[in-house]
């Protein structure tokens, strides 16, 4: 039996995972390497892993992929029949316990609870997964003698940020209370990048760090993260009501686009050094993205309201607001990449895919 990618995925999910494996990486350098990722079942890192496998099947390549799953359910129903094919192995294993795998040439570590949730709901196995799980993953790495190493981390390490700007570059840093258990994901983020550089510092690791924005995408039509909610109304034909005024300001950025990004990173950001990850098409208020994914399709005569009357208002930014979620991306881009999935684009994906969900 093929077990090529495009005979396991939807049509849909194919297209849109082969932008990534048709980027301008520098793919020769993964060519006959093992790369290593946790996280293998979430989001982001099922569109990597696809992409890899699709340059291997289109393109010659020739990389391995080994992922480290806690759920092996969940994983089977996610890759299906790709779990055949000799360049994917999933292990299962929960990342807060000590690696022993084989030796990997490339070591992505993108296992995390992002979900408000898990901060609310299991907030130690959260900071657990970013202290304990990136310790783990960082002795894992030196002891293959990786070529590099990347973090993924998050743009909540900024906390509450008063910088006068419009945006946040990576050396801007602002307030978190230590003490407040929500902050469980934001205080183990800025924890790891710091053990992600001492490690760097004391064995002459190779170690990357990404920032990104909040990543958007098809996934599952039961996702609590609202802008995921937004989607499944468009897929459920349902009008959008928002409960308060939507007013808060965020860089949103295509989950194509964002794993185009962590491989850039990977294999040409500079050692122990940030970069955010951000569409400036798609920085956008809570609002727009609702009146976006309703505007985007207009034969389904949708409408976007508020509960409360008062909120319909367009919101004035105080100047006495904290600096909106909004990642500079400048040094990325430096390094060659740029988006390319504006907002509307990315929601239009979004829907077609989802759908498929609603439909099986």
């Amino acid at each position: 039996m093929d077990y090529n990618v495009k005979y396991h995925l939807h049509p849909y999910i194919f297209e849109d995972v082969k932008t990534i494996a048709d980027s301008s990486i520098d793919w020769p350098r993964l060519d006959n390497k093992t790369v290593f990722i946790t996280g293998g079942s979430g989001f982001i890192a099922f569109y990597t892993i696809c992409a890899i496998l699709i340059r291997n099947d289109l393109y010659g390549g020739s990389t391995k992929v080994v992922a480290l799953v806690r759920n092996i359910k969940n994983a089977e129903k996610k890759y299906g029949e790709l779990l055949k094919r000799d360049d994917l192995e999933l292990v299962v294993h929960d990342v807060c316990a000590p690696v022993d795998c084989k030796r990997a040439d490339f070591v992505i570590h993108a296992a995390s609870q992002a979900s408000a949730y898990y901060f609310e709901n299991d907030p130690v196995g959260t900071i657990d997964a970013n202290i304990t799980g990136t310790a783990n993953v960082l002795e894992y790495a030196k002891n293959s003698g990786a070529e590099s190493t990347l973090i993924v981390s998050s743009l909540k390490v900024y906390g509450n940020l008063f910088n006068g700007k419009r945006e946040i570059s990576e050396n801007d840093i602002g307030y978190l209370d230590i003490n407040d258990y929500k902050n469980c994901y934001a205080q183990g983020k800025r924890a790891s990048e710091t053990l992600a550089c001492c490690y760097a510092n004391q064995y002459g690791m190779n170690v990357k760090i990404a920032r990104p924005a909040y990543i958007y995408g098809p996934a599952g039509i039961d996702d609590d993260r609202v802008w995921a909610q937004f989607i499944a109304n468009i897929v459920r034909r349902e009008n959008i009501l928002l409960k308060s005024s939507g007013a808060a300001l965020r860089s949103f950025c295509y989950v194509t686009d964002t794993a185009t990004a962590l491989l850039k990173i990977l294999l040409d950001g500079k050692n122990c050094t940030p970069y955010n990850i951000a569409n400036p098409s798609s920085d956008t208020t809570i609002r727009n993205f609702a009146k976006t994914a309703v505007n985007a399709f207009p034969e389904l005569k949708l409408s976007l309201s508020f509960a409360n009357a008062e909120d319909e208002k367009e919101p004035v930014p105080s100047p006495f607001s904290p600096t909106p979620e909004i990642l500079d991306a400048s040094a990325l881009n430096g390094l060659g990449w740029t988006a390319k999935v504006d907002l509307t684009e990315g929601i239009k994906r979004s829907v077609k895919i989802v759908s498929l969900q609603k439909i099986n």
